[in-house]
């Protein structure tokens, strides 16, 4: 793995370039992590990759806790690893206990032994032995340490207790790491700067090749989060890499920017395709009050919504995705009302492009050095929506 940083835009901003062996190409940053079940995609199918922008489209986030049922770790390591087994040479895979959607942790049963999650199979206690040994069967491109994520509602003592376990693992999982791998340190820390500086000082002692920065989405505000966020990126090494999950929304992406965050995982996608929205925002965020949509938040529509049921337009006009050069809101407001899987497949096939088209927005205003008037006019223009919606349902 090999990381440089090629721009910085309105202080810690940065554009980057991520090279894993396994891509085909180097990855720009800020960039998205793909969302995956089992190694994955929830709803695109292996052949339909290929309509997804390359090689923004080749970063997978895998939970390592999915495999804890199923094939043998024994039996995957003889396959060779996620790469062989899902066919997927030409991806780069990143292994991260948490996935917040089917692997939560689950703070008061964590203990000294382990850290406690909420996976497909039942709550699980992992140790930092298992881990090791799940992650050295799948043979990811980067892997990060095991942590004691809680969140923002326990107390002074619980949140200095998890980072405490978070530092102790992350020396146990160092010294197991078998293959000797680009591995990650996990930095946590909840809502005290205090505490994550602490546990950000200890990672950046050690010898990673990046880090993942935990903890966040777990019950932090807006307001809060880019004091933590700093507190984290002001000690952590300018040349390595830095990776969040917990932020999804297109505003919580530009916080993390602003701190010098580099890439984000992309479970909002998820959610967004699960409940049956289109994105619909434009990527570089120009004229956000301006969509004739109905029932449009200025950020995505319902396609189960039934003023759909006869439109015969794509999603969104001129986007280039495999969705909407074949298909119409109409075809998809139709398979979402007769429960077909394959509007599912069509909206996370759009969702991803449209989002993988606003991080290379993003990184276009970083290296034109724009990025604070970026994210201004877009998170101004968006606010001025919502505004005008309270207003329209207060008369």
């Amino acid at each position: 793995m090999k990381f440089a940083v090629k721009a910085w835009s309105s202080g810690k901003a940065r554009a980057g370039v991520l090279q894993l062996g396994s891509c085909p190409g180097p990855i720009e940053t800020p960039s998205l992590l793909l969302s995956t079940r089992k190694g994955l995609p929830h709803f695109i199918p292996p052949d339909l990759l290929y309509s997804l922008p390359s090689p923004d489209s080749h970063l997978f986030h895998v939970s390592s806790l999915h495999f804890l049922e199923g094939l043998s770790r024994q039996t995957i390591s003889k396959i060779g690893g996620l790469h062989q087994m899902l066919g997927l040479p030409e991806h780069g895979f990143v292994c991260i206990p948490r996935d917040s959607i089917q692997c939560l942790p689950e703070c008061n049963s964590s203990n000294k032994f382990g850290a406690s999650f909420e996976t497909p199979c039942g709550r699980r206690l992992i140790k930092p032995v298992e881990y090791v040994e799940l992650i050295s069967s799948l043979r990811p491109d980067i892997w990060t340490t095991l942590a004691d994520e809680v969140p923002t509602w326990v107390s002074e003592k619980r949140n200095k207790t998890s980072v405490d376990r978070t530092i102790r693992w992350l020396d146990e999982c160092i010294a197991l790491n078998p293959a000797g791998g680009p591995v990650f340190g996990s930095i946590v820390g909840g809502c005290s700067v205090k505490e994550r500086e602490r546990c950000a000082q200890e990672a950046a002692r050690r010898n990673l090749s990046g880090y993942w920065i935990g903890g966040f989405g777990l019950g932090e505000s807006m307001d809060e989060r880019p004091a933590l966020l700093n507190a984290v990126t002001d000690i952590l090494e300018e040349e390595k890499p830095r990776l969040i999950t917990g932020l999804g929304l297109p505003e919580e992406i530009l916080q993390g920017v602003a701190a010098g965050i580099d890439v984000f995982d992309s479970t909002y996608l998820c959610h967004l395709t699960l409940g049956g929205f289109a994105l619909t925002f434009p990527p570089d965020g120009v004229e956000m009050n301006a969509s004739d949509n109905i029932g449009s938040d200025q950020t995505k529509i319902n396609l189960r919504a039934t003023v759909y049921r006869k439109d015969m337009t794509p999603i969104v006009e001129n986007c280039n995705c495999y969705t909407c050069k074949n298909h119409t809101k109409a075809y998809i407001n139709h398979l979402l009302n007769v429960h077909e899987m394959l509007a599912q497949t069509l909206l996370e096939i759009h969702n991803t492009h449209h989002y993988i088209g606003f991080f290379r927005s993003v990184r276009e205003a970083i290296k034109s050095g724009n990025f604070e008037q970026f994210r201004q006019k877009f998170v101004e223009g968006r606010c001025y929506h919502v505004a005008a919606e309270a207003a329209a349902a207060c008369t």
